[in-house]
């Protein structure tokens, strides 16, 4: 048997359930799947109760995950790189994440190339990334706006499109009839009538949790609803990052079945559910890099109300088609940090967003899933599963076969030496 390309991988933990450690499941299981690779990945971003590295199954040890607090450390990543010889580093998530990394890219570099799997929401052009992208040996992109970002901001650093996916054999549609099923089947008798709006997102600041109930609110004012249309919250009410919604929720008298909060943790293969019991799916995010609940509501045809923002834009619309109702900003405020100078954030009218919920809810059940089963094409030819784990293995195999690994590595640096006059 020939050898085994050995990748090293870094960033969220892959059994995490954030969509950096979906993605990177997705893709290691990818490479496992195609018979070529074995993976060593650093699970971090997660609590641990334990540190010791563990295997999955059914890849025993060809898949080992040794959990790290935060990302790991540059001794940490020295020292697997010396022990496991890696063939390739793959990473992934924000830039500002991995600055501590790239401060020892040459001595990595040298011996294995940098694969970087880029997220990145929104323009103007991060200059301020340039140096961060030069640190990789390819750049992969999760949205065509993160793709236009690095071959505008790096253009000499290789690029390639690979947008996320969700497995479309999980996230399945339902024909109508048993849509009704399951409502009648999980729903209290009460609500099995009612409009239902799904809401799946960490409860945090750019996603906007507060200013959706909110809105929600005023929209059951204007049209009396009340007792008509539910709004479902799979999040974390009490998230420290994010609003206390429970709070808001009772404030604003929404507690009555107005709002239901989901806060169990729910395995993938039972997520689809919600998306089936639900007449849209609601993002309204200021930034959002991709925005997996959308594209697994749409996976699921069910239509959405989303943001024309980052990676939502893409999913929005297609071959002269939409799939949902686009909320187009009516704003670009400039914000920053010291870490991150300038980026816009994409505000919302809310006007805007109570006509699109009129538009979608006027329009009928029928009406609702033909628009849904149009997003469910969408999905399956633009991102299709087994297309997204194809790509991946083939892409992984070619960068081994151009880059080389350690007694093949073609040498780098990005040390120049310049004439001082």
């Amino acid at each position: 048997m020939s050898k085994k390309i050995k990748v090293l991988t870094l960033g969220d933990h892959p059994l995490s359930p954030s969509g950096v450690g979906s993605q990177t499941k997705y893709v290691c299981e990818a490479l496992l799947q195609s018979g070529k690779f074995e993976i060593i990945s650093l699970g971090g971003a997660l609590k641990h109760h334990n540190y010791n590295p563990i295997t999955i199954d059914p890849y025993g040890e060809l898949w080992k995950i040794i959990p790290v607090d935060g990302y790991g450390t540059q001794e940490m990543v020295r020292s697997v790189v010396r022990n496991q010889k890696p063939d390739i580093i793959w990473i992934m998530t924000d830039p500002r994440f991995w600055n501590w990394l790239w401060i020892i890219e040459n001595e990595l570099r040298s011996l294995c190339p940098i694969v970087y799997y880029h997220v990145w929401d929104n323009y103007p052009y991060p200059m301020f990334n340039r140096n961060f992208y030069l640190s990789n040996d390819h750049i992969v992109s999760i949205s065509k706006l993160t793709d236009d970002i690095v071959r505008n901001v790096a253009p000499e650093v290789p690029a390639t499109y690979i947008p996320h996916a969700v497995d479309n054999s999980v996230f399945i549609s339902l024909t109508k009839q048993q849509r009704q099923e399951l409502r009648k089947e999980v729903l209290d008798p009460k609500d099995q009538d009612k409009f239902i709006i799904f809401w799946n997102n960490r409860n945090a600041r750019r996603k906007q949790s507060g200013t959706l109930i909110w809105w929600f609110k005023e929209w059951l004012d204007k049209r009396d609803l009340h007792d008509k249309a539910q709004l479902i919250m799979h999040t974390d009410p009490k998230d420290p990052n994010g609003q206390d919604l429970i709070h808001i929720a009772d404030h604003l008298e929404l507690n009555k079945g107005q709002i239901m909060f989901s806060t169990a943790k729910v395995p993938s293969g039972e997520m689809g559910a919600f998306y089936h019991l639900a007449d849209v799916t609601v993002n309204i995010s200021d930034a959002e890099g991709f925005g997996l609940a959308t594209l697994e509501s749409l996976s699921c045809g069910t239509p959405i109300i989303a943001t024309m923002t980052g990676g939502l834009q893409e999913q929005l619309l297609g071959d002269g088609e939409q799939f949902g109702v686009p909320l187009f900003p009516t704003s670009k405020a400039i914000i920053g940090s010291q870490n991150v100078p300038y980026i816009y954030e994409d505000r919302l009218n809310k006007d805007h967003f109570i006509s699109a919920l009129n538009n979608i809810y006027d329009i009928g059940l029928d009406a609702r899933l033909e628009m849904g089963a149009k997003g469910r094409q969408h999905v399956m030819k633009n991102y299709h599963f087994g297309d997204f784990k194809k790509k991946w293995a083939e892409f992984m195999l070619k960068v081994h076969e151009e880059e080389g690994s350690w007694d093949t590595r073609k040498k780098r640096s990005t040390i120049t030496f310049k004439e001082v006059a």
